[in-house]
């Protein structure tokens, strides 16, 4: 395993940490995509999964928001599906579609079915991730993957879904084949941020995007326990852990619990619900990330910096309330039409405040 690197001045790791960073930390999810027409140049050239599997690529990806934006975090340009194609599931990423799934999930024969993550089929990834710290030098590097609950939504499902009706009705319904769902995604989610953490990344987020459409009561039982699983078992690395979800107002402790006592843990938190809110839904010592609309940034600038600066505010707030601190980001991914101009500008906003 690589030794992780020293930076001792990285605001976002400080902030994750509980320590008073230099300035407020700014990253954004999305931040390697679709709004930047370089990536859209690479892209153009090759499709999304071809590029989720070339380490140069994968590289040169990850970096372009670094030296655009001066954001206080690189995050891995990757998918939440990879992981599923390195277990050997036939799964491709269409264009102005999303994931879909050749053969979905749908009895328990299928699950038995599943394979564990091969390591050697995300070796790119790895690979990707040893160019990326050499080059970074003292930004940190976040890795991420999907959490079980939403790859389970797209494998069950085919693709993505509305309602989600397949995936609730597995999961209400046949309770058994739906653990034993969950238990497998939850091994190749482990694998995949293992071998990202091996090769030296120094954070890691989890995605649960699906997770809002859950009651409390079902995402208890049907899904903390897993995720839960996913934290526990990564917590010996010692970096910084996010969980993040969309909608999940309702579910922000639950999903802090299943992070479970391990230092530093992050909670993303989306725009529905303000920061200070959310400090009082987690327990104290939680560092929080968040949370400007993302539509925002489709406005005009006097509109987004009134809006960054009562996100600002409001992160101090919520540190007043016992969040450990707080990591300015969006309450979900850039969207594609966005300026990329209004995020650098942005950054250096926040920087300042």
């Amino acid at each position: 395993m690589n030794t992780r690197r020293e930076l001792s001045d990285s605001a976002y790791l400080a902030a994750a940490a509980g320590r008073k960073p230099v300035h407020t930390p700014v990253w954004f999810m999305r931040q390697a995509g679709r709004s930047l027409p370089e990536y859209r140049a690479l892209r153009a050239k090759n499709t999304m999964m071809q590029a989720c599997f070339d380490a140069e690529l994968i590289c040169e990806i990850t970096l372009q928001p670094i030296r655009r934006h001066h954001v206080d975090a690189a995050i891995l340009f990757s998918d939440i599906v990879v992981p599923l194609r390195g277990a050997g599931i036939d799964v491709d990423i269409v264009p102005d579609v999303g994931p879909v799934i050749a053969h979905p999930i749908r009895t328990a024969a299928d699950v038995a079915a599943i394979k564990p993550l091969d390591p050697q089929h995300v070796s790119p990834v790895a690979e990707a991730i040893s160019l990326l710290v050499s080059a970074l030098g003292d930004v940190p590097l976040i890795g991420f993957a999907g959490a079980p609950f939403t790859l389970a939504s797209y494998l069950v499902e085919g693709g993505p879904s509305k309602h989600h009706e397949r995936t609730k009705a597995m999961m209400l319904g046949e309770p058994a084949i739906w653990h034993a769902l969950m238990t497998a995604l939850t091994d190749i989610t482990i694998g995949f941020l293992q071998v990202q953490l091996a090769a030296g990344v120094d954070a890691v987020q989890v995605f649960d995007s699906w997770a809002g459409t859950l009651s409390l009561a079902d995402y208890r039982t049907f899904v903390l326990p897993h995720s839960t699983r996913v934290f526990a078992t990564l917590a010996g690395a010692g970096v910084p852990m996010t969980h993040f979800g969309v909608g999940t107002a309702e579910l922000l402790g639950a999903m802090s619990e299943a992070l479970g006592d391990h230092a530093p843990a992050v909670v993303g938190v989306d725009w529905r619900t303000s920061l200070t809110d959310a400090a009082g839904r987690v327990p104290a010592g939680r560092a929080l990330q968040g949370n400007l609309d993302p539509v925002v940034l489709l406005t005009e600038w006097a509109v987004a910096e009134r809006s960054a600066r009562s996100v600002v505010e409001d992160g101090r707030r919520a540190v007043d309330a016992g969040a450990a601190g707080h990591i300015f980001n969006l309450g979900h991914g850039v969207l594609p039409a966005t300026d990329p101009g209004l995020l650098t500008d942005l950054v250096a906003l926040v920087h300042s405040l």
